[in-house]
């Protein structure tokens, strides 16, 4: 009896242990179970934070994209009017580009009509007489009349006319002769075995001027040059009065300096006349400025152009004929064109002066003041 009860109190004791055992267990698990909650919990905040940043990025993403569409319309609006902009000035440009060469087309014509720029070639002058001019009033104008060397050149350019390739220009002795080759529409031309069909035209000289050139020379200003240094400008000028007054340098006395050191050149103005000329004749001094420079010589003069008249005519004498023949020997082709023209059969007459010139050749031809009707402009 008693060993039973022993038995019972040591299963009673397990019993308790094992009690204990699953108190723990059971105590762990709902602790375990309210972690898991917790975190459940915490999972589905996030999880409902994060549904929620999606569809505010969904929103966002809307948004956007109604935004970008907006902006490339917008954009797209812009670069269609840039390009209607574009499209509009280069018209504009490509009419104001017509307009400027017409301009240049028009300006090109008026200057050849009334140019005022030649190319006068180099040529001897010769002396013909001394102009009286009128007494001047004032005693200095007239001491400044005989200080200075005056003289008056006249320029006159000759009337010409460009004839080109396959052309030929003809001068006859009569006007009449003129007249009647320019009223017919055509001259067949005979040429070896061949004939050759040529139009005769009245042409139009190019304009051409006539102008006076008065020139005053001073008989005691002279003007350098190439007078650089580094010397400050008073000084220098005292150098160069200095230098212009030796006379065993071919100065004297001077009167005034003019100096410009940025240019170094100037103006020396002597007390008597004489030496100008002479140092002029030189062309060239020799000054102290710190080392010996050399110093260009030159007239001092002033010039003006007066009586300026341009002339535009008509020769009557001459005609011009276009559609010869291209042709190796310039000279036969002339000698047929010469032959023809000179037959009073082919209402022509006598030849004063006759030019042809085959193809891809230029030749000016000048006119006499006799050989032109002009009339100024």
């Amino acid at each position: 009896m008693y060993f039973k009860q022993l038995d019972q109190e040591q299963e009673l004791s397990k019993a308790r242990v094992e009690l204990e055992k699953w108190k723990t267990l059971v105590k762990a698990a709902e602790t375990e179970k309210d972690r898991l909650v917790l975190e459940k919990i915490d999972t589905d905040e996030e999880k409902r934070n994060a549904h929620q940043e999606v569809i505010d990025l969904i929103n966002n993403g809307e948004q956007l994209k109604v935004s970008f569409g907006d902006t490339l319309k917008n954009l797209q609006a812009e670069m269609n009017a840039i390009n209607r902009t574009n499209q509009n000035l280069q018209k504009e440009l490509q009419h104001l580009k017509q307009q400027l060469n017409l301009k240049k087309a028009e300006t090109a014509k008026l200057q050849q009509r009334f140019k005022i720029k030649a190319e006068i070639p180099e040529k001897k002058m010769r002396f013909t007489h001394v102009l009286k001019e009128q007494e001047e009033d004032e005693s200095a104008e007239q001491e400044n009349a005989y200080q200075d060397i005056r003289a008056v050149f006249t320029i006159i350019q000759r009337p010409s006319y460009l004839l080109e390739g396959g052309e030929a220009l003809i001068t006859f002795e009569e006007e009449k002769v003129a007249d009647q080759i320019l009223k017919l529409p055509r001259c067949s031309v005979a040429c070896e075995q061949t004939r050759s069909e040529v139009k005769p035209h009245s042409i139009t000289l190019e304009p051409s001027a006539k102008f006076e050139v008065h020139i005053i020379v001073s008989k005691k200003t002279i003007r350098f040059s190439n007078a650089f240094t580094r010397l400050p400008e008073e000084r220098m000028r005292d150098r160069l009065e200095l230098g212009f007054s030796k006379r065993s340098r071919g100065g004297g006395e001077v009167e005034r300096v003019e100096y410009d050191a940025k240019t170094g050149s100037g103006h020396i103005t002597f007390l008597n006349t004489g030496v100008a000329e002479k140092l002029t004749l030189r062309g060239n001094i020799f000054i102290d400025a710190m080392r010996e420079l050399e110093v260009t010589v030159e007239p001092s003069y002033k010039y003006q152009l007066k009586k300026f008249q341009t002339f535009l005519g008509v020769p009557k004498r001459s005609i011009l004929l276009q559609g010869s023949p291209d042709v190796n020997d310039e000279d036969d082709m002339q000698d047929h064109l010469e032959i023809h023209f000179q037959k009073p059969s082919n209402y022509g007459g006598e030849v004063e002066n006759i030019k042809y010139i085959g193809n891809g050749k230029k030749l000016r031809a000048f006119f006499n003041e006799d050989c032109a009707d002009k009339e100024a402009q």
